[in-house]
């Protein structure tokens, strides 16, 4: 099959590229008459937006060598190392306090399972439980509610509580719902357990080999943790007896259960009475998914350690794919990387983007100085450039204009998180501040004074009317004029935290600390007024004092105005922030029978072989029979006559006009052509496996008993 006609980036990036699950777009055809109407598909011209033309241009402004293609892979690899590393540390952080309450709890249960009556050696190697008063020991079980946060996430989280609890001297054995299948009944997981733990486990189902296994004096004195990652997904049945079976060994074999569970009554819908009563229980629970993103989108997106951001169409589009994909982390890392990859591929200066942030301005000097004419023209020529102040357009003005870029940045990263942390008052997430701050429509697009037209002064704060255009950035500066002392004191002290490397900002929030600090020693706070000229802020014209709170709310509303200019707003943002929804959404979510169909129909295109391009629109003996065979079938309706369809397939490959083709100029291996004295055995073999492989990529339907003889095109348009 021919590559796909979207554009993609080098080989190495496409060998790091995620796409998405392809979502079949069934076309509406009309009900098979006593007529058959020909279909015939139009290729719609290219789109002045579409991949191709933006790889285009990619390639047309930079030189004629690969230097900087490979240092645009090479920036693209560095990047989404760092990113995929932050990503995982930032997980590991959320459930680190629960992975520690997991082992504590672990290392407890083990102390009372071994706080029982002594065993001598005999008891021990024994290959049989032992008898006790009781008739069973309970299991200690973790039951770890996961909010029905997304399987596949869970799956990774419980993948890293065993690599955890391993560490920590444990033995882990992870079972998954494949082990507890009816199928294979109990000696299933049985074996599994045993191929994890034991080496050179015999393939037996055995309890004793287990037993044995645990009394060597290397594995005696460490628990064995069973980690079940979805118990749900398990049968009931099968999970039933093992928690029966592994009960009789309990006191001689120190199992302890790790089970994820999307509600406490999962276990009580799953299993029968007698199998809960050998279960000990205990409730843990996970971090839900908004906060891992809350925490992802700080480290990633908020925060410029990267070079690399998206603009305000491309977040939007990312929020409502992770809130459609029931808030699964995977999905949002596979999106954000995918952006990533679509971004270093067709920005021609992306990899300028990973020296942007460093503060030694050394390499970027250094890549600014090494750029070629065409590629100093195109940077000059971008939108955003044409926005900025008046410059020579030399390669100083662009390092200068770069530079610019860091500092507002980091401004930028600074005024979003003191929103966020208003915002965590009334449980408003990251994402959602993040996407209203990355809007371009509320700025002014005006690069030289970095003001949002939001229309408030110092007057509505103090008369407590509030007229905003903006939406949750209005809501979380009212906020802050309803916090009690106690939040607002808190507030303050994280905005300090934030607003460190911002000079402008900080001497006012340390300011207004002190003057917080000690209302609360004085007066009622509503009582206490504070001078307007004690702080040096422009927004107080009108009245002559505030409260403490509308004061901290003029604050923000400053830092909003002066320092939160949208990315796509800025500068040369082109060469950090990648912009492009149509292409992200085709990748992720795709179409994927348009783009075979597309293939089929400009099979000559990819191939690139002489004898079939020097004939276009005309078939050639030489393509490819697939190909052939589908452009053939652009000639009937809905129904295509085998008997036809195989006429005009056998006249096409024996054409007396057919060109040799050279194997050596085709990039892609062809099946061996017809030769004039090629058996009829031969093309119908050739016939066939070409309508075999049309109906495994869904394009046409196999014969019914009702019409024998004719097969069902199952796809239309493009």
């Amino acid at each position: 099959m021919s590559p796909s006609p979207i554009s993609m980036p080098p080989s190495s990036l496409v060998a790091d590229d995620t796409t998405g699950d392809s979502v079949l777009q069934k076309c509406e055809r009309k009900a098979a008459g006593s007529t058959r109407t020909r279909r015939k598909i139009d290729l719609p011209p290219s789109s002045p937006k579409s991949p191709e033309k933006s790889d285009a241009v990619a390639s047309s402004v930079g030189p004629n060598d690969t230097n900087y293609e490979r240092l645009r892979l090479e920036a693209f690899n560095m990047t989404w190392s760092k990113i995929d590393t932050t990503i995982k540390e930032i997980l590991t952080r959320v459930h680190r306090s629960l992975f520690a309450e997991v082992h504590q709890w672990a290392l407890e249960s083990f102390l009372a399972l071994k706080s029982g009556e002594p065993r001598n050696a005999f008891e021990i190697q024994s290959p049989y439980p032992l008898l006790d008063d009781v008739i069973c020991k309970q299991i200690p079980t973790a039951m770890i509610l996961t909010k029905n946060a997304e399987f596949v996430d869970d799956m990774l989280t419980f993948q890293e509580l065993g690599e955890h609890l391993k560490s920590k001297g444990c033995h882990i054995a992870n079972l998954s719902a494949m082990d507890f299948c009816a199928k294979d009944g109990i000696a299933g997981c049985l074996r599994s357990l045993l191929r994890q733990l034991v080496m050179d486990a015999p393939d037996l189902a055995d309890m004793s080999v287990l037993s044995s296994w645990y009394c060597e004096p290397e594995n005696y004195d460490h628990p064995v943790i069973i980690v079940i990652d979805d118990m749900e997904r398990c049968c009931g049945a099968i999970l039933a007896d093992f928690i029966r079976l592994l009960s009789e060994w309990v006191m001689k074999l120190p199992v302890i259960f790790i089970m994820g569970v999307a509600t406490t009554d999962t276990a009580k819908k799953l299993l029968p009475s007698d199998a809960l009563q050998h279960l000990q229980s205990s409730k843990f629970t996970l971090g839900s998914p908004l906060e891992r993103m809350n925490a992802l989108v700080e480290a990633v997106l908020v925060k410029p350690s990267f070079g690399f951001n998206i603009g305000h169409n491309v977040a939007v589009f990312m929020r409502n794919y992770f809130l459609g994909h029931d808030g699964t982390i995977t999905s949002f890392v596979r999106a954000l990387k995918l952006a990533c990859v679509k971004h270093f591929s067709m920005e021609p200066l992306s990899f300028l983007g990973i020296d942007i942030l460093d503060e030694n301005q050394v390499f970027l000097h250094g890549k600014c100085d090494a750029l070629p004419d065409s590629l100093l023209k195109y940077a000059f020529n971008l939108p955003s450039s044409k926005r900025g102040k008046d410059c020579t357009n030399s390669r100083d003005d662009l390092e200068e204009g770069l530079s610019d870029l860091r500092k507002l940045l980091k401004a930028w990263s600074s005024v979003i998180l003191c929103l966020y942390e208003v915002g965590k008052h009334n449980k408003i997430q990251l994402l959602d501040i993040f996407c209203e701050a990355t809007d371009p429509t509320l700025s002014s697009l005006d690069p030289s004074n970095h003001k949002l037209e939001r229309s408030f002064n110092g007057q509505n704060l103090a008369e407590g009317r509030l007229d905003f255009k903006g939406g949750l950035i209005s809501q979380l500066i009212h906020t802050v004029r309803e916090l009690p002392l106690s939040s607002l004191i808190k507030l303050l002290d994280l905005w300090s935290i934030h607003t460190e490397e911002l000079c402008e900002v900080h001497g006012e929030v340390r300011e207004l600390q002190s003057v917080v600090k000690s209302s609360n020693n004085g007066n009622n706070l509503k009582e206490r007024q504070i001078d307007c000229h004690r702080m040096s802020m422009s927004l107080c014209a009108g009245r002559t004092s505030l409260s403490v709170n509308g004061k901290a709310a003029a604050l923000l509303d400053y830092m909003v105005r002066k320092f939160l200019m949208p990315i796509e707003c800025l500068c040369f943002h082109e060469i950090i922030c990648f912009r492009n929804v149509d292409i992200l959404q085709s990748a992720l979510i795709g179409n994927p029978r348009r783009n075979i169909q597309i293939d089929l129909m400009k099979s000559t295109t990819y191939m690139k072989c002489s004898c079939c391009c020097s004939t276009e629109n005309v078939l050639s003996p030489t393509m490819h029979d697939t190909s052939v065979m589908y452009n053939l079938a652009q000639e009937h309706g809905d129904l295509i006559s085998l008997q036809d369809w195989y006429h005009s397939f056998k006249s096409t490959v024996l054409s007396t006009n057919k060109l040799k083709c050279p194997l050596q100029h085709s990039p892609m291996s062809k099946k061996v052509k017809s030769s004039p004295s090629e058996s009829e055995a031969s093309i119908q073999a050739r016939f066939c496996r070409a309508v075999i492989e049309l109906q495994i990529a869904g394009l046409i339907r196999m014969p019914s008993k009702k019409r024998p003889d004719f097969v069902q095109r199952v796809a239309f348009g493009l």
